[in-house]
């Protein structure tokens, strides 16, 4: 699998979801599956299967991983204690965007549709450090980027259960407005994958 093997900022990177129902699925090649066909803003969910929306003008964009919990626990006779790890909670995931209200409007095939209607949603976050020919998880879209033929670009892929909780707006009167969307995350983190 041809995951990202040099140094480099992840420009081109990606947070999609699928718009079909949830699967539980912990296979790369289910979840991968979900993400074929984009959707363009503006277009209804009908026959959402292998069809999935991408968020646009992200800004900057979280840590992923499962964060550390660490626990100090005494050890009696010693000068310091030992530290065992302990379950750790979801990380918070919120991603900065630059506001255009247009893409935001709650009507059914815009983003704003989806924001606090508590449904679980499977998301794939993407790491990229070069443009591939499209965003769909197979090889004529991830599998390009770094500007190579279908089936050797470098992607790294990570997918979870999550849902829209939140989109809080920060108006700028010098800059682009920014918003930043609260994505809850459900389930654990699975991955890295990569399309090949």
């Amino acid at each position: 699998m041809p995951h990202i093997d040099s140094i480099g900022a992840g420009v081109f990177s990606d947070i999609s979801f699928s718009i079909d129902t949830y699967s539980a699925s912990t296979t790369d090649t289910v979840l991968q599956g979900m993400f074929i066909l984009p959707v363009a803003l503006g277009t209804g969910d009908t026959t959402p299967a292998t069809k999935f929306r991408r968020i646009p003008n992200i800004r900057e964009l979280p840590q992923i991983g499962t964060p550390p919990n660490i626990v100090n626990v005494p050890n009696f006779g010693f000068k310091t204690s030992k530290q065992v790890q302990g379950q750790a909670d979801a990380p918070t995931f919120e991603v900065t965007l630059n506001f255009v209200p247009s893409e935001w409007q709650s009507a059914s095939g815009y983003l704003g549709f989806y924001i606090g209607n508590s449904t679980l949603y499977n998301f794939r976050f993407t790491l990229l450090n070069a443009e591939p020919a499209g965003y769909s998880s197979n090889q004529a879209g991830l599998g390009t980027a770094k500007g190579g033929s279908a089936g050797s670009g470098k992607n790294t892929q990570y997918f979870f259960g999550g849902k829209f909780e939140a989109l809080q707006i920060s108006p700028q009167l010098t800059d682009a407005s920014t918003a930043v969307l609260t994505i809850s995350i459900q389930t654990d983190l699975l991955g890295p994958w990569s399309n090949s």
